[in-house]
């Protein structure tokens, strides 16, 4: 077989430089009229590369060891081009680059790609990634290699075999199939392109798939706080002695409002967590169990009582362990007594710390976001719902600083 063009060419992708500021070199393979591109997995510092020459230039440390391994690509090439002439047979530059890039195995695949990360994620769970975070990843990764399965009938696709259709059958697949929820099915979309962008940065696919496609549009679900009214029927609540796990329930709750502390730190916080200042006032010093971030709380009054109250020598944490199912219908059960619309659940505690104890009660947002543990203060904004009650005291505020002005014509 004839070929009237065979080319190899190596260039920069300049817009997927990584942390240490180096560019992946790319490869593009020209057999004919087609035309495949590729990953040669090196990287080198822009300003060295000479795009004429395909090499680095000087003869740093850098520059002799990547030309070194452009020489050993190149000629790997060029024999794969020559193996498939051999042949006689007719082919084209998709068909150069599997023989030169090898069998599956020795490709950065999709699903390899996702298993390296999950790895990355448990390597830093506890430094700045909570334990919730893998299993959602766990789950997607799941999902993802059994619609591969059913749609391709493979165990695994090169990310040159991605197209925009594939994220939208995913979707589908995910919702009519699988019967996932919207939100679910959003966060498996975000995580999938997640994936695609670290292969196109990284070099292991030519583009950002996905990189414009919408992802199902968010349920904007304002977090439920409680008014003053049912604050103080849940608090002056009288619960018989003998109901002693809706008692700890009841005490546990009102302290997530008056500090706003989440279930997975109630439980676990301890009186190593708690320490003075110069004035003698009592803190609450912890890092929260969802982003490690650390949280730091002055005690009201209130709380403080709920910590003496269940002060316990023989037990390490400042409450008593109370699993979650029991802690949710208890709720359910004082959400009944007071005659509460709706669901009660723990978190609404954290919630009403943010806005009834603090908020509106004038405490700057940026404070309350330190004090929550949030890693950005959009979260808390949230929160910075403003009731009626916080509406008339700015307004009267405004009208007394306005007295004194003139309209001048």
């Amino acid at each position: 077989m004839k070929q009237e063009k065979f080319k190899v060419l190596l260039y920069l992708k300049k817009s997927g430089l990584d942390k240490l500021g180096k560019a992946p070199v790319m490869g593009r393979i020209t057999v004919n009229k087609s035309m495949a591109q590729f990953s040669s997995k090196l990287s080198c510092t822009p300003d060295l590369w000479n795009s004429r020459e395909s090499r680095l230039n000087g003869k740093s440390r850098e520059a002799i060891e990547v030309n070194a391994k452009i020489e050993k690509i190149l000629l790997a090439v060029h024999s794969s081009f020559g193996s498939l002439v051999e042949r006689n047979q007719p082919f084209d530059a998709e068909a150069v680059k599997n023989l030169f890039q090898g069998s599956m195995d020795t490709q950065m695949t999709i699903l390899r790609l996702f298993d390296c990360h999950i790895e990355e994620i448990k390597a830093r769970i506890g430094i700045d990634i909570s334990h919730r975070t893998l299993p959602n990843y766990l789950h997607t990764r799941k999902r993802l290699a059994l619609f591969i399965k059913k749609s391709s009938n493979s165990s695994d696709l090169a990310f040159s075999q991605l197209n925009e259709q594939f994220i939208r059958e995913f979707q589908d697949f995910l919702i009519l199939e699988e019967g996932l929820g919207v939100e679910t099915v959003r966060h498996y979309l975000a995580i999938l392109k997640k994936i695609c962008r670290i292969a196109f940065k990284e070099g292991h696919s030519d583009k950002h798939y996905f990189a414009n496609y919408p992802l199902l549009k968010k349920k904007e679900n304002p977090p439920r706080t409680l008014s003053r009214e049912e604050f103080e029927k849940i608090r002056d609540l009288e619960i018989e002695e003998h109901r002693w796990s809706h008692v700890t329930t009841r005490d546990m709750f009102l302290f997530a409002c008056y500090t706003g502390t989440a279930y997975v730190d109630v439980v676990a916080i301890t009186n190593d967590n708690l320490s003075k200042d110069d004035t003698g006032s009592l803190w609450l010093k912890y890092q929260r169990g969802k982003n490690g971030k650390l949280s730091r709380v002055k005690l009201l009054p209130e709380a403080i009582e709920l910590i003496e109250k269940y002060k316990n020598k023989s037990r390490e944490t400042l409450f008593p362990k109370m699993e979650y199912n029991a802690l949710k219908w208890n709720l359910q059960s004082i959400r009944q007594m007071v005659g509460i619309q709706g669901a009660l659940t723990y978190h609404m505690g954290r919630h009403s710390f943010s806005s009834l104890i603090t908020l509106e009660a004038g405490v700057p947002i940026e404070t309350v976001s330190k004090m929550l543990g949030h890693s950005d203060i959009k979260t808390t904004q949230i929160y910075a719902r403003v009731t009626p009650k916080k509406l008339f005291e700015d307004m009267n505020k405004y009208i007394e600083a306005t007295n004194d002005l003139k309209l001048v014509l």
